[in-house]
Protein backbone atom coordinates (compact mmCIF):
# COMPACT_ATOMS: atom_id res chain seq x y z
CA UNK A 1 0.00 0.00 0.00
CA UNK A 2 1.39 3.20 -0.86
CA UNK A 3 0.36 6.61 0.66
CA UNK A 4 0.56 8.73 -3.02
CA UNK A 5 0.16 6.88 -6.37
CA UNK A 6 1.14 9.70 -9.38
CA UNK A 7 -0.66 9.01 -12.94
CA UNK A 8 1.39 10.70 -15.51
CA UNK A 9 5.34 12.21 -15.00
CA UNK A 10 5.24 15.35 -16.60
CA UNK A 11 6.50 18.58 -14.84
CA UNK A 12 2.88 18.12 -12.84
CA UNK A 13 2.86 14.73 -11.88
CA UNK A 14 7.28 14.14 -11.40
CA UNK A 15 7.17 17.42 -9.24
CA UNK A 16 4.22 16.31 -6.97
CA UNK A 17 6.20 13.11 -6.75
CA UNK A 18 9.32 14.42 -5.53
CA UNK A 19 7.88 16.64 -2.76
CA UNK A 20 5.56 13.57 -1.70
CA UNK A 21 8.75 11.80 -1.44
CA UNK A 22 10.32 14.69 0.54
CA UNK A 23 7.42 14.82 3.55
CA UNK A 24 7.92 11.40 3.77
CA UNK A 25 5.09 9.58 2.10
CA UNK A 26 5.64 6.38 0.08
CA UNK A 27 5.48 7.18 -3.31
CA UNK A 28 5.23 5.47 -6.86
CA UNK A 29 4.17 7.10 -10.26
CA UNK A 30 3.42 5.86 -13.63
CA UNK A 31 4.29 6.56 -16.85
CA UNK A 32 2.65 5.25 -20.11
CA UNK A 33 5.68 6.40 -22.22
CA UNK A 34 9.26 4.63 -21.97
CA UNK A 35 10.49 8.32 -20.85
CA UNK A 36 9.66 10.23 -18.08
CA UNK A 37 8.70 13.86 -18.56
CA UNK A 38 5.62 14.09 -20.04
CA UNK A 39 4.37 16.44 -23.15
CA UNK A 40 6.92 19.35 -21.84
CA UNK A 41 10.43 17.36 -21.86
CA UNK A 42 9.95 14.64 -24.75
CA UNK A 43 8.10 17.08 -27.03
CA UNK A 44 6.85 20.51 -25.94
CA UNK A 45 8.69 23.19 -24.21
CA UNK A 46 12.26 21.36 -23.77
CA UNK A 47 13.02 20.20 -27.34
CA UNK A 48 11.17 23.50 -29.13
CA UNK A 49 13.21 25.57 -26.82
CA UNK A 50 16.51 23.72 -28.27
CA UNK A 51 15.35 23.97 -31.40
CA UNK A 52 14.62 27.53 -30.84
CA UNK A 53 17.85 28.51 -29.83
CA UNK A 54 19.42 26.62 -32.52
CA UNK A 55 17.59 28.16 -35.40
CA UNK A 56 18.42 31.69 -33.62
CA UNK A 57 21.82 31.15 -33.79
CA UNK A 58 21.90 30.81 -37.27
CA UNK A 59 19.80 33.71 -38.27
CA UNK A 60 22.07 36.33 -36.20
CA UNK A 61 25.04 34.18 -38.01
CA UNK A 62 22.90 35.27 -41.31
CA UNK A 63 21.68 38.50 -40.12
CA UNK A 64 23.54 40.46 -37.80
CA UNK A 65 27.41 38.80 -37.35
CA UNK A 66 28.30 40.67 -39.97
CA UNK A 67 27.46 44.18 -38.41
CA UNK A 68 28.99 42.90 -35.56
CA UNK A 69 32.40 42.72 -37.27
CA UNK A 70 32.09 38.72 -37.82
CA UNK A 71 32.30 37.44 -41.38
CA UNK A 72 31.48 34.19 -42.17
CA UNK A 73 30.95 32.00 -45.57
CA UNK A 74 29.17 29.32 -47.09
CA UNK A 75 26.69 29.36 -44.33
CA UNK A 76 23.95 26.81 -44.20
CA UNK A 77 21.90 24.61 -41.86
CA UNK A 78 22.43 21.04 -41.32
CA UNK A 79 18.83 20.21 -39.82
CA UNK A 80 19.81 16.70 -38.74
CA UNK A 81 22.82 18.40 -36.80
CA UNK A 82 20.00 20.39 -35.05
CA UNK A 83 17.37 17.86 -34.73
CA UNK A 84 20.33 15.54 -33.09
CA UNK A 85 21.35 18.27 -30.72
CA UNK A 86 17.91 18.59 -29.32
CA UNK A 87 17.43 14.88 -29.03
CA UNK A 88 20.41 15.18 -26.84
CA UNK A 89 19.13 18.15 -24.97
CA UNK A 90 16.09 16.00 -24.60
CA UNK A 91 17.51 13.05 -23.16
CA UNK A 92 20.17 14.55 -20.74
CA UNK A 93 16.68 16.46 -19.22
CA UNK A 94 14.51 12.57 -18.76
CA UNK A 95 17.62 11.15 -17.25
CA UNK A 96 17.94 13.73 -15.17
CA UNK A 97 14.00 12.57 -13.77
CA UNK A 98 15.42 9.16 -13.76
CA UNK A 99 17.87 10.50 -11.11
CA UNK A 100 15.72 12.62 -9.35
CA UNK A 101 13.29 9.08 -9.09
CA UNK A 102 16.08 6.79 -7.55
CA UNK A 103 17.06 9.50 -5.47
CA UNK A 104 13.96 10.41 -3.97
CA UNK A 105 13.23 6.46 -3.29
CA UNK A 106 10.09 6.68 -5.44
CA UNK A 107 8.96 3.44 -7.23
CA UNK A 108 8.52 3.97 -10.85
CA UNK A 109 5.83 1.97 -13.00
CA UNK A 110 5.90 1.98 -16.59
CA UNK A 111 2.61 1.03 -18.10
CA UNK A 112 -0.90 2.79 -18.80
CA UNK A 113 -2.25 3.70 -15.19
CA UNK A 114 -5.91 3.00 -15.04
CA UNK A 115 -8.88 3.11 -12.22
CA UNK A 116 -9.82 0.07 -10.46
CA UNK A 117 -11.50 1.62 -8.02
CA UNK A 118 -10.82 5.09 -5.93
CA UNK A 119 -7.83 3.15 -4.43
CA UNK A 120 -6.56 0.54 -6.30
CA UNK A 121 -5.20 1.46 -9.94
CA UNK A 122 -4.43 -0.78 -12.50
CA UNK A 123 -0.90 -0.81 -14.45
CA UNK A 124 -0.98 -2.10 -18.27
CA UNK A 125 2.45 -2.86 -19.62
CA UNK A 126 2.86 -2.41 -23.57
CA UNK A 127 3.26 -6.25 -23.49
CA UNK A 128 -0.57 -6.45 -22.09
CA UNK A 129 0.43 -7.74 -18.53
CA UNK A 130 -0.96 -5.74 -15.60
CA UNK A 131 -0.76 -5.29 -12.28
CA UNK A 132 -2.86 -3.70 -9.16
CA UNK A 133 -1.17 -1.09 -6.92
CA UNK A 134 -3.27 0.36 -4.11
CA UNK A 135 -3.06 3.87 -2.33
CA UNK A 136 -4.49 6.00 0.45
CA UNK A 137 -4.25 8.87 -2.46
CA UNK A 138 -3.99 9.51 -6.05
CA UNK A 139 -2.63 12.34 -8.17
CA UNK A 140 -3.80 12.63 -11.75
CA UNK A 141 -1.23 14.40 -13.45
CA UNK A 142 -1.99 12.73 -17.42
CA UNK A 143 -1.47 16.19 -19.33
CA UNK A 144 -2.92 17.08 -22.86
CA UNK A 145 -2.78 16.14 -26.65
CA UNK A 146 -2.52 18.71 -29.30
CA UNK A 147 -6.51 19.22 -30.01
CA UNK A 148 -7.37 19.61 -34.07
CA UNK A 149 -10.48 20.65 -36.26
CA UNK A 150 -13.43 17.64 -36.91
CA UNK A 151 -13.00 18.17 -40.43
CA UNK A 152 -8.93 17.92 -40.62
CA UNK A 153 -7.00 15.04 -40.85
CA UNK A 154 -3.64 14.82 -38.94
CA UNK A 155 -1.88 12.54 -41.06
CA UNK A 156 1.46 13.36 -39.39
CA UNK A 157 2.98 13.84 -42.60
CA UNK A 158 1.82 16.73 -44.35
CA UNK A 159 -0.78 17.80 -41.86
CA UNK A 160 1.48 17.34 -38.68
CA UNK A 161 1.27 18.75 -35.08
CA UNK A 162 3.77 20.35 -32.43
CA UNK A 163 5.04 16.83 -32.21
CA UNK A 164 5.71 16.08 -35.49
CA UNK A 165 7.27 19.42 -36.38
CA UNK A 166 9.91 18.34 -33.70
CA UNK A 167 11.49 16.11 -36.31
CA UNK A 168 10.99 17.00 -39.99
CA UNK A 169 13.57 15.87 -42.51
CA UNK A 170 13.47 19.05 -44.73
CA UNK A 171 13.39 22.94 -44.01
CA UNK A 172 9.43 23.97 -45.00
CA UNK A 173 9.47 25.74 -48.39
CA UNK A 174 6.08 26.81 -46.87
CA UNK A 175 4.93 26.34 -43.70
CA UNK A 176 1.04 27.31 -43.05
CA UNK A 177 0.41 27.42 -39.62
CA UNK A 178 -3.39 27.16 -38.20
CA UNK A 179 -3.92 29.32 -34.67
CA UNK A 180 -1.76 32.30 -34.06
CA UNK A 181 -0.93 31.47 -30.88
CA UNK A 182 1.83 30.48 -28.84
CA UNK A 183 2.62 26.97 -30.13
CA UNK A 184 2.34 27.76 -33.19
CA UNK A 185 4.19 31.39 -33.14
CA UNK A 186 7.12 29.16 -31.88
CA UNK A 187 7.51 26.23 -33.97
CA UNK A 188 7.25 28.80 -36.81
CA UNK A 189 9.83 31.02 -35.89
CA UNK A 190 11.97 28.14 -35.61
CA UNK A 191 11.55 27.60 -39.61
CA UNK A 192 10.85 31.07 -40.35
CA UNK A 193 14.48 31.76 -39.08
CA UNK A 194 15.98 29.42 -41.31
CA UNK A 195 14.46 30.59 -44.77
CA UNK A 196 10.55 28.98 -44.70
CA UNK A 197 7.90 31.24 -45.46
CA UNK A 198 5.21 31.46 -42.85
CA UNK A 199 1.94 32.19 -43.16
CA UNK A 200 -0.19 32.31 -39.90
CA UNK A 201 -4.02 31.98 -40.17
CA UNK A 202 -6.17 33.02 -37.16
CA UNK A 203 -9.55 32.64 -36.18
CA UNK A 204 -9.01 35.94 -33.77
CA UNK A 205 -8.20 39.71 -34.90
CA UNK A 206 -4.83 39.45 -32.71
CA UNK A 207 -1.90 37.18 -32.00
CA UNK A 208 -1.71 34.92 -28.99
CA UNK A 209 -5.53 36.62 -28.08
CA UNK A 210 -5.09 35.44 -24.69
CA UNK A 211 -2.74 37.90 -24.13
CA UNK A 212 -2.34 41.87 -23.42
CA UNK A 213 -3.31 43.20 -27.02
CA UNK A 214 -0.26 45.51 -26.92
CA UNK A 215 1.78 42.40 -27.29
CA UNK A 216 0.22 40.74 -30.10
CA UNK A 217 0.28 43.76 -32.50
CA UNK A 218 4.40 44.34 -30.99
CA UNK A 219 4.71 40.99 -32.16
CA UNK A 220 3.51 40.32 -35.06
CA UNK A 221 5.76 43.68 -36.55
CA UNK A 222 8.66 41.66 -35.20
CA UNK A 223 7.55 38.79 -36.74
CA UNK A 224 6.87 40.66 -39.95
CA UNK A 225 10.70 41.18 -40.40
CA UNK A 226 11.40 37.25 -40.77
CA UNK A 227 8.78 36.88 -43.34
CA UNK A 228 5.66 35.88 -41.69
CA UNK A 229 2.39 36.63 -42.97
CA UNK A 230 -0.68 36.75 -41.22
CA UNK A 231 -4.66 36.46 -41.99
CA UNK A 232 -6.16 37.41 -38.88
CA UNK A 233 -10.35 36.91 -38.34
CA UNK A 234 -10.22 33.88 -40.85
CA UNK A 235 -11.91 30.82 -40.14
CA UNK A 236 -10.00 27.85 -42.19
CA UNK A 237 -13.00 25.48 -43.49
CA UNK A 238 -10.93 23.03 -45.33
CA UNK A 239 -7.60 20.97 -45.49
CA UNK A 240 -6.97 19.00 -48.35
CA UNK A 241 -3.26 17.26 -48.59
CA UNK A 242 -2.02 15.54 -52.18
CA UNK A 243 1.35 14.60 -52.74
CA UNK A 244 3.89 16.97 -51.31
CA UNK A 245 1.21 19.80 -51.41
CA UNK A 246 -1.26 20.49 -49.01
CA UNK A 247 -4.24 22.97 -49.23
CA UNK A 248 -5.69 25.52 -46.74
CA UNK A 249 -8.83 27.09 -47.61
CA UNK A 250 -10.14 29.83 -44.89
CA UNK A 251 -12.39 32.61 -45.25
CA UNK A 252 -12.73 36.63 -43.36
CA UNK A 253 -15.66 38.27 -41.49
CA UNK A 254 -16.57 38.94 -44.99
CA UNK A 255 -17.06 35.64 -46.43
CA UNK A 256 -14.86 35.61 -49.06
CA UNK A 257 -12.23 32.96 -49.36
CA UNK A 258 -9.07 32.61 -49.37
CA UNK A 259 -6.68 29.48 -50.30
CA UNK A 260 -3.14 28.97 -49.25
CA UNK A 261 -0.99 26.00 -50.70
CA UNK A 262 2.29 24.35 -48.25
CA UNK A 263 3.90 21.77 -48.17
CA UNK A 264 3.47 21.28 -44.56
CA UNK A 265 0.85 22.50 -42.60
CA UNK A 266 1.02 22.50 -38.48
CA UNK A 267 -2.49 22.53 -37.04
CA UNK A 268 -1.58 24.73 -33.42
CA UNK A 269 -5.57 25.29 -32.32
CA UNK A 270 -4.37 24.47 -28.72
CA UNK A 271 -4.41 21.37 -26.19
CA UNK A 272 -7.11 19.16 -25.11
CA UNK A 273 -7.55 17.94 -21.68
CA UNK A 274 -6.07 13.89 -21.98
CA UNK A 275 -8.19 10.96 -20.04
CA UNK A 276 -7.84 8.47 -22.58
CA UNK A 277 -7.24 5.22 -20.58
CA UNK A 278 -8.00 6.50 -17.33
CA UNK A 279 -11.25 4.98 -16.28
CA UNK A 280 -12.20 7.62 -14.27
CA UNK A 281 -15.92 6.46 -14.09
CA UNK A 282 -14.74 3.26 -12.18
CA UNK A 283 -13.68 5.35 -9.41
CA UNK A 284 -16.30 8.01 -9.25
CA UNK A 285 -14.51 11.08 -10.54
CA UNK A 286 -16.26 13.19 -12.76
CA UNK A 287 -14.86 15.05 -16.06
CA UNK A 288 -16.18 17.78 -16.96
CA UNK A 289 -18.41 18.32 -21.01
CA UNK A 290 -14.92 19.60 -21.78
CA UNK A 291 -13.15 16.79 -21.45
CA UNK A 292 -11.03 18.42 -18.10
CA UNK A 293 -11.44 16.64 -14.52
CA UNK A 294 -13.50 18.14 -12.08
CA UNK A 295 -11.77 19.91 -9.02
CA UNK A 296 -12.11 21.94 -6.07
CA UNK A 297 -10.14 24.91 -4.78
CA UNK A 298 -7.95 21.57 -3.08
CA UNK A 299 -7.56 20.30 -6.27
CA UNK A 300 -9.69 17.17 -4.88
CA UNK A 301 -11.78 15.51 -7.41
CA UNK A 302 -15.34 14.26 -6.77
CA UNK A 303 -13.56 11.52 -4.93
CA UNK A 304 -11.94 13.00 -1.46
CA UNK A 305 -9.01 10.97 -1.45
CA UNK A 306 -8.17 11.85 -5.82
CA UNK A 307 -6.41 14.42 -6.98
CA UNK A 308 -5.62 16.30 -10.36
CA UNK A 309 -3.72 18.91 -11.47
CA UNK A 310 -2.18 20.45 -14.35
CA UNK A 311 -3.47 20.66 -18.63
CA UNK A 312 -6.04 17.84 -17.34
CA UNK A 313 -7.87 20.76 -14.56
CA UNK A 314 -9.03 23.84 -15.17
CA UNK A 315 -6.86 26.92 -15.46
CA UNK A 316 -4.09 27.67 -18.29
CA UNK A 317 -2.11 25.10 -19.96
CA UNK A 318 1.27 25.29 -18.29
CA UNK A 319 4.18 23.34 -16.68
CA UNK A 320 4.89 25.41 -13.98
CA UNK A 321 1.46 26.24 -12.82
CA UNK A 322 1.16 22.59 -13.37
CA UNK A 323 4.66 22.36 -10.60
CA UNK A 324 2.89 24.75 -8.33
CA UNK A 325 -0.14 22.26 -8.42
CA UNK A 326 2.04 19.45 -7.74
CA UNK A 327 3.43 20.93 -4.98
CA UNK A 328 0.08 22.38 -3.81
CA UNK A 329 -1.69 18.67 -3.41
CA UNK A 330 1.50 17.08 -2.11
CA UNK A 331 1.20 19.57 0.99
CA UNK A 332 -2.52 19.44 1.09
CA UNK A 333 -2.22 15.68 1.53
CA UNK A 334 0.09 16.15 4.73
CA UNK A 335 -2.05 18.88 6.22
CA UNK A 336 -0.72 21.64 5.41
CA UNK A 337 -2.06 25.14 4.35
CA UNK A 338 -0.28 25.98 0.65
CA UNK A 339 -1.71 28.64 -1.91
CA UNK A 340 -1.29 29.58 -5.16
CA UNK A 341 -2.28 32.90 -6.70
CA UNK A 342 -3.14 31.52 -9.94
CA UNK A 343 -3.27 35.61 -11.23
CA UNK A 344 0.34 35.76 -11.09
CA UNK A 345 1.58 32.33 -12.77
CA UNK A 346 3.23 34.21 -15.49
CA UNK A 347 2.89 33.27 -19.32
CA UNK A 348 5.81 33.28 -22.01
CA UNK A 349 6.46 32.90 -25.70
CA UNK A 350 9.67 32.13 -26.52
CA UNK A 351 9.58 33.49 -30.10
CA UNK A 352 12.37 36.60 -30.83
CA UNK A 353 11.46 38.84 -29.33
CA UNK A 354 10.30 37.00 -25.76
CA UNK A 355 6.79 37.85 -24.78
CA UNK A 356 6.44 37.16 -21.25
CA UNK A 357 3.59 38.83 -18.96
CA UNK A 358 1.99 38.39 -15.17
CA UNK A 359 -1.49 39.64 -14.01
CA UNK A 360 -4.29 41.44 -15.45
CA UNK A 361 -3.65 42.95 -19.03
CA UNK A 362 -5.12 46.20 -19.94
CA UNK A 363 -8.32 44.47 -21.39
CA UNK A 364 -9.04 42.80 -18.33
CA UNK A 365 -8.98 46.04 -16.34
CA UNK A 366 -11.35 47.92 -18.33
CA UNK A 367 -13.90 45.04 -18.10
CA UNK A 368 -13.64 45.32 -14.52
CA UNK A 369 -13.82 48.20 -14.26
CA UNK A 370 -10.77 49.07 -12.58
CA UNK A 371 -9.33 52.52 -12.49
CA UNK A 372 -5.34 51.87 -13.52
CA UNK A 373 -2.38 53.98 -15.05
CA UNK A 374 -0.25 52.78 -17.56
CA UNK A 375 3.63 53.29 -17.85
CA UNK A 376 5.43 51.79 -21.10
CA UNK A 377 9.36 52.05 -22.30
CA UNK A 378 10.75 51.07 -25.48
CA UNK A 379 13.54 48.38 -25.59
CA UNK A 380 15.19 51.26 -28.66
CA UNK A 381 15.95 53.66 -25.29
CA UNK A 382 17.87 51.01 -23.76
CA UNK A 383 21.53 50.69 -23.89
CA UNK A 384 21.54 47.27 -23.27
CA UNK A 385 19.42 46.83 -26.08
CA UNK A 386 21.11 48.90 -28.52
CA UNK A 387 24.82 47.23 -27.88
CA UNK A 388 23.13 43.70 -28.28
CA UNK A 389 20.63 44.80 -31.37
CA UNK A 390 17.75 43.63 -29.59
CA UNK A 391 15.83 47.09 -29.94
CA UNK A 392 12.10 45.27 -30.89
CA UNK A 393 9.10 45.42 -27.91
CA UNK A 394 8.34 47.71 -24.69
CA UNK A 395 7.89 47.26 -21.48
CA UNK A 396 4.11 48.29 -20.09
CA UNK A 397 2.86 48.01 -16.67
CA UNK A 398 -0.22 48.97 -15.12
CA UNK A 399 -0.91 49.46 -11.75
CA UNK A 400 -3.65 50.97 -9.53
CA UNK A 401 -4.59 54.69 -10.22
CA UNK A 402 -5.10 55.16 -6.47
CA UNK A 403 -3.09 52.93 -4.63
CA UNK A 404 -0.51 52.47 -7.40
CA UNK A 405 0.15 48.43 -6.75
CA UNK A 406 1.11 46.86 -9.71
CA UNK A 407 -2.01 45.13 -11.41
CA UNK A 408 -0.09 43.39 -14.21
CA UNK A 409 3.19 43.58 -16.15
CA UNK A 410 3.89 42.87 -19.92
CA UNK A 411 6.97 42.88 -21.64
CA UNK A 412 7.90 41.99 -25.43
CA UNK A 413 11.51 42.28 -25.60
CA UNK A 414 14.89 40.85 -25.52
CA UNK A 415 15.19 38.59 -22.27
CA UNK A 416 11.60 39.25 -20.95
CA UNK A 417 11.27 35.49 -19.65
CA UNK A 418 13.71 35.77 -17.28
CA UNK A 419 12.68 39.50 -16.84
CA UNK A 420 9.37 38.37 -15.74
CA UNK A 421 10.50 36.89 -12.88
CA UNK A 422 10.90 40.46 -11.11
CA UNK A 423 7.61 41.40 -11.85
CA UNK A 424 6.26 38.40 -10.27
CA UNK A 425 8.05 38.75 -7.35
CA UNK A 426 7.16 42.39 -6.54
CA UNK A 427 3.64 42.00 -7.45
CA UNK A 428 3.97 38.43 -4.90
CA UNK A 429 4.56 41.15 -2.47
CA UNK A 430 2.25 43.77 -3.56
CA UNK A 431 4.71 46.31 -4.88
CA UNK A 432 3.83 50.05 -6.12
CA UNK A 433 5.25 50.69 -9.24
CA UNK A 434 6.79 53.04 -6.94
CA UNK A 435 8.76 50.39 -5.06
CA UNK A 436 10.23 49.01 -8.46
CA UNK A 437 11.33 52.76 -9.69
CA UNK A 438 12.98 53.69 -6.40
CA UNK A 439 14.62 50.69 -6.94
CA UNK A 440 18.29 50.29 -8.18
CA UNK A 441 18.87 48.22 -11.44
CA UNK A 442 22.53 47.54 -12.42
CA UNK A 443 23.09 49.56 -15.51
CA UNK A 444 23.57 48.43 -18.48
CA UNK A 445 21.00 45.90 -18.14
CA UNK A 446 17.38 44.87 -20.12
CA UNK A 447 15.79 44.88 -16.47
CA UNK A 448 15.99 48.57 -16.68
CA UNK A 449 13.50 49.15 -18.84
CA UNK A 450 10.88 47.35 -15.94
CA UNK A 451 11.94 50.10 -13.71
CA UNK A 452 11.70 53.07 -16.43
CA UNK A 453 8.22 51.60 -17.12
CA UNK A 454 7.37 51.62 -13.62
CA UNK A 455 8.53 55.51 -13.23
CA UNK A 456 6.86 56.25 -16.09
CA UNK A 457 3.52 54.59 -14.12
CA UNK A 458 4.12 56.83 -11.97
CA UNK A 459 3.87 60.78 -12.45
CA UNK A 460 5.28 60.27 -16.33
CA UNK A 461 8.71 60.60 -14.77
CA UNK A 462 11.22 57.60 -16.72
CA UNK A 463 14.29 58.87 -16.96
CA UNK A 464 16.01 57.82 -20.99
CA UNK A 465 13.23 58.61 -22.99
Amino acid sequence: MYDVIVIGSGPGGYVAAIRCAQLGLKTAIIEKYPTLGGTCLNVGCIPSKALLDSSEHYHNAAHTFETHGIKLSNLKVDLKQMIIRKDDVVKQNTDGINYLMKKNKIDVLQGIGSFVDKTTVKVTKDDGSTSDIQSKNIIIATGSKPATLPFIKIDKDRVITSTEILNLKEIPKHLVIIGGGVIGLELGSVYGRMGSKVSVIEYMDSLIPTMDRTMGKELQKSLKKIGFEFYLKHKVIGVESKGKEVTVKAENTKGETIELKGDYVLVSIGRRPYTEGLNAEAAGVKITEKGQIEVNDHLQTSVPNIYAIGDVVKGAMLAHKAEEEGVFVAETILGQKPHINYNLIPGVVYTWPEVAAVGYTEEQLKEKGVKYKTGKFPFIASGRARASMDTDGLVKVLADAETDEILGVHMIGPRTADMIAEAVVAMEFRASAEDIARMSHAHPTYTEAFKEACLAATDNRALHI
